[in-house]
């Protein structure tokens, strides 16, 4: 048997409310112990390696809810082998894979298929998410049952809204039989549009077509009636606005099943960013103003929003380096995640270290019922080492990722992950 032991670290594992110095004993790629000063501690093993973990955190893996891979189809972007190395280098130990691919993920071959290809590669785990409906056209049900026994985890039609209320009905009531949730990308698409950014003070200064904050209040309201109607669990997708935190708090108090992710760079960026006219900043939904981004740290704070995702868009660089009104939405973020968060939440003192981790594992964990997320004896041994002090420059020419659509290069982060493992094994160590 093989056994690692990861010793001297802060253990901060939120799901078992555990934050301190502890050691953590993994044989066979699962967790045997995790004890702290004063608790009693297991027998170890003849030939355990040692993981020193001095002054970093041992968090559980990092769980992102949607990444887009982009195989099938758009391979100019990424590929699961780059996109999810992208995502070892961000701590990231399990992602579950967007449907905008081409062909669409509508069917089980297409679901296994991303399986197959995340188990070519190595790297981490990856979950399929199943489309909402036939080739993301919002008028037929896809094969939702078919989907779940290829693998799938979820559904969603990525960033195409599902309009058509009544189609939006038949997929909450189909898949709350599965136990599966809905990851709708929220947004009323007559409203956005022709829009570049936020719709506000900023756009009109700039002379900037610009989409309101009610494109995305609308479409949530919309959901949440509905999911209030069948029972069906909901999930919103790079919420942005302060309304609609306000609505999902609202509908979680009234019991209704519905929960939210927020992006890292939704956090931390404002739309005055965009006069710089800099294509790398666009993004759907837009860059908001500084009252919306402080409504999305009151949602995280208070539990309204349980989970961080990347919302991974890669683009090749071609595709961006054009005019902004034609440009492609999208920013490429599993690799500037945490550094990015920590600038946004932990610096500012908006979050602790301890709510963070929760947001990046326990919380995406639930939202797709993985069994993941934490430090549990018995389950895999899925962890992110942290140094939380390091000082790091973000530089896009080095990402794993074939992508380099990002608007933080150049920049200095504070906190990075500094190793990552899955099933026990070191799959990822910063320098090598």
């Amino acid at each position: 048997m093989s056994s690692l032991l990861i010793q001297g670290g802060r253990v901060i594992d939120p799901a078992n409310g555990r934050d301190g110095l502890a050691s953590v004993l993994i044989q066979d790629g699962r967790i045997v112990a995790v004890w702290g000063t004063g608790e009693p501690a297991p027998g170890i093993p003849e030939g355990t390696s040692v993981e020193d973990a001095t002054g970093l955190i041992v968090s559980p893996g990092f769980i992102d809810l949607h990444v887009s891979l982009r195989e099938p189809g758009h391979e100019e972007d990424e590929s699961t082998a780059s996109g999810t190395a992208a995502a070892l280098a961000g701590g990231f130990t399990s992602i579950a894979a967007q449907t905008d691919t081409s062909p669409v993920v509508d069917n089980r071959s297409a679901a296994e298929f991303i399986r197959l290809q995340a188990e070519r590669a190595g790297n981490c785990r990856v979950y399929p998410l199943g489309s909402v409906t036939k080739q993301h056209k919002g008028e037929e049900l896809a094969e939702i049952g078919q989907l779940v026994q290829g693998g799938a985890v979820g559904f969603s039609d990525a960033r195409t809204p599902v309009a058509n209320a009544e189609v939006m009905r038949r997929a909450l009531e189909y898949t709350r039989m599965f136990h599966r949730p809905i990851l709708h990308f929220a947004i009323v698409p007559e409203l956005a549009e022709g829009g570049v950014m936020h719709e506000g003070f900023q756009s009109t200064r700039l002379g900037l077509r610009g989409i309101p904050a009610a494109a995305q209040d609308i479409m949530t309201g919309r959901d949440i009636a509905l999911a209030e109607l069948t029972g069906g669990r909901l999930h919103i997708m790079c919420v942005s606005t302060r309304d609609t935190v306000n609505r999902i708090r609202q509908a979680q108090s009234a019991g209704i099943q519905v929960s939210a992710d927020v992006t890292p760079h939704h956090l931390l960026l404002t739309d005055d960013v965009m006069d710089r006219f800099d294509t790398m900043h666009k993004c759907l939904p837009p860059l908001r103003s500084s009252d919306h981004v402080q409504a999305l740290i009151t949602g995280l704070k208070d539990g309204t929003i349980a989970a961080i995702s990347t919302d991974h868009q890669p683009l090749a660089l071609e595709k961006k380096q054009v005019e902004l009104d034609i440009a492609p939405f999208g920013i490429c973020g599993l690799e500037t995640a945490l550094g990015v968060c920590v600038k946004a939440l932990i610096e500012p003192g908006h979050l602790t270290w301890a709510e963070l981790i929760s947001k990046l594992t326990a919380g995406p964990a639930k939202i797709l019922g993985l069994p993941h997320g934490s430090l549990t004896p018995g389950s895999t041994a899925d962890i992110t080492l942290i140094d939380p002090n390091m000082t790091w420059k973000v530089d896009a020419s080095t990402f794993r990722s074939r992508s380099r659509n990002t608007p933080f290069d150049g920049q200095t982060m504070t906190g990075r992950v500094v190793a990552t493992l899955v099933d026990g094994q070191v799959r990822f160590r910063a320098g090598r």
